[in-house]
């Protein structure tokens, strides 16, 4: 039996700042509202807290798939397991009273995946567009893969946010035992299909190290998602979640976290964000406002 290799020294977890957590944490209850920071436990929520940041989740907090790397907590449909919640349509106009009171000029949004639905909560996802950019604030969206409808892609790419976002997550060697019900190829046809609806939205897409993964298969994930012209590449470490039962198959380095950053840069990627404790939003600004300079060189 492999053993799991021990936590290196450059993963840490920032939970130190306990009254930032706890005043946003009370704001976000206030408005029935879920973070992705606190129901997937990412390892930046206190950094992000603390600077009134957060990624909401819309449709609930219980997923309908189970791939093995996620700590949200999953509800497959049968037998006596609960279903997931239903669709709260006061969600986004919710999701809009948090940004303005947060006072955030960029704000992020994902949901889980919700194969119990016939439009996968495409329409909830724009409708909160909508509201977002009502109040004059730009949104970025991770989206699931809408089991490949282009409906409801398309509903979507036409409420028109700033950044669409689909991780990719792992190589595709490792999809049947990860992720058993996605698809890498539908995933990457997904970050195809918005740059032909709608070839001005920025697409960004991100993956794990540390699954099993080979460097020929990072490499060739990386051209993947670069000849469908995505335009932002997150990549992080996979870090075990509790009661996870997949282990760590490697801890990479900071280093080489980024040799991969300047391999995506070499690859023409507009943006790369690459180290052990990067997830899907960070520095989202950050990379958003890069990309809006590059393709408009004379914005300041």
């Amino acid at each position: 039996m492999r053993i799991e290799n021990p936590v290196p020294c450059w993963i840490k977890n920032y939970f130190t700042n306990s009254e930032s957590l706890n005043e946003i944490k009370t704001l976000l209850r206030g408005l029935s509202l879920h973070t992705v920071c606190e129901s997937a436990r990412c390892p930046n929520i206190s950094g992000c807290f603390k600077n009134n940041t957060a990624t909401f989740l819309i449709l609930g907090d219980k997923c309908t798939r189970n791939c093995k790397f996620c700590a949200i907590n999953t509800r497959q449909l049968t037998g006596m397991e609960a279903k997931p919640d239903s669709v709260d349509w006061q969600e986004p106009f919710n999701v809009a009273n948090a940004a303005e009171k947060l006072n955030l000029s960029y704000v992020v949004v994902t949901s889980v995946t919700r194969d119990d639905l016939e439009d996968g909560g495409s329409n909830l996802f724009s409708s909160v567009i909508e509201q977002i950019h009502n109040i004059g604030k730009r949104i970025e969206v991770l989206i699931p893969d809408f089991n490949g409808k282009r409906d409801a892609m398309r509903n979507v790419v036409d409420a028109v946010p700033e950044v669409i976002n689909h991780n990719i997550e792992t190589v595709p060697r490792l999809y049947d035992y990860i992720r058993p019900e996605a698809d890498y190829s539908g995933s990457l046809s997904l970050l195809e299909t918005v740059k032909e609806l709608n070839p001005r939205i920025i697409t960004k897409s991100g993956f794990m190290l540390g699954l099993g993964e080979t460097e020929d298969e990072i490499i060739d994930l990386m051209k993947n998602l670069r000849n469908r012209e995505v335009n932002i590449l997150t990549i992080g470490q996979y870090l075990r979640p509790p009661r996870g039962k997949v282990k760590v198959a490697k801890y990479y380095t900071p280093e080489e976290f980024e040799q991969y950053e300047s391999i995506g840069y070499e690859m023409g990627f507009d943006y790369v964000v690459s180290g052990p404790l990067v997830r899907s939003s960070y520095k989202a600004e950050e990379a958003y406002k890069r990309n809006v300079k590059l393709q408009n060189p004379n914005i300041k």
